[in-house]
């Protein structure tokens, strides 16, 4: 039986998502492990949102009317075979200091990518030229209804920030990674300091913003159509950054999207080009 006290309602989920910023949803659930959570769907039959560490993600201000559930508990991390075997709510950082413990190279990048495993998976997460799925062996999702499943890359189109599923209605509770490459890729220390020095780490954003269009960097759009420092209510892209949009002032839910449809708005009129959103707006 499930302790109702695992179960909040009308959580906030602007304590949930990295924006700082979004409405209530319904229910909340936080889930200890997989059994839990397959219980869990079982007996739902609301729609279900699921949250890592939302640094992907906005929430509305009117909410999510469902159910979110956080992975944050499904983190566990173990080698056997040489292969790493994360759960979804494992956090980039700690499975790429893991790997680099056990001496396995090529999640150096990872430590530069704020999310989980589950995040990642879903978006095919990627920095410094290298993408997630590039060191997937295998992965283990879960049904709306409960069911755990086994599944491989092929079941998945793969392609930049972009995982699509050939079996509707399913999630990443964990993946098996071969971290394989015969020394380190990149050198952790130098990739953070990279980052620090040129995104706005510390203050509310949600990470990248826009894909990099064909041929072309969002951000360089952004920067050269004169939007950095440009704010809508407490909402403002980032002098640091152009492709990252800050909470700068209690932003709601709405400053942020109305941001980001001028900065579209903007592109599209000066250089002709549709830019797409990597964040999930809900």
């Amino acid at each position: 039986m499930l302790k109702d006290s695992m179960l909040k309602i009308n959580e906030p989920m602007s304590k949930h998502c990295s924006l700082r910023s979004g409405g209530a949803t319904s229910e909340f659930f936080q889930p200890t492990n997989i059994d839990e959570l397959s219980e869990f769907l079982k007996n739902n039959k609301k729609p279900v949102l699921l949250v890592g560490l939302g640094s992907n993600l906005l929430v509305r201000d009117r909410g999510f009317k469902g159910v979110t559930i956080h992975t944050k508990n499904l983190k566990e991390l173990s080698i056997s075979k040489s292969l790493i075997e994360s759960g979804a709510g494992t956090s980039l950082a700690k499975l790429s200091r893991f790997a680099l413990a056990q001496l396995k190279y090529g999640a150096e990048f990872l430590s530069a990518i704020p999310g989980t495993v589950g995040g990642a998976l879903a978006m095919n997460a990627g920095a410094f030229g290298s993408e997630v799925w590039e060191y997937v062996s295998s992965v283990k999702t879960m049904s709306l209804s409960g069911e755990l499943q086994n599944r491989t890359p092929k079941d998945y189109e793969i392609s930049y920030r972009s995982t699509l599923h050939r079996f509707k209605n399913e999630f990443f509770v964990s993946a098996t990674f071969d971290f394989n490459l015969e020394k380190q890729n990149d050198n952790v220390g130098e990739l953070l300091q990279k980052r620090n020095s040129t995104q706005p780490i510390g203050l509310p954003s949600c990470g990248s913003v826009f894909k990099n269009p064909k041929n072309h960097y969002a951000a360089q759009l952004i920067e050269d159509s004169g939007l950095k420092g440009f704010c809508v209510g407490g909402a403002c892209v980032s002098e640091k950054h152009a492709n990252y949009i800050i909470n700068q002032d209690n932003a709601s839910a709405m400053d942020i999207e109305n941001l980001i449809t001028h900065i579209q708005e903007t592109i599209k009129l000066k250089h002709n080009i549709a830019l797409e959103t990597e964040i999930i707006i809900i």
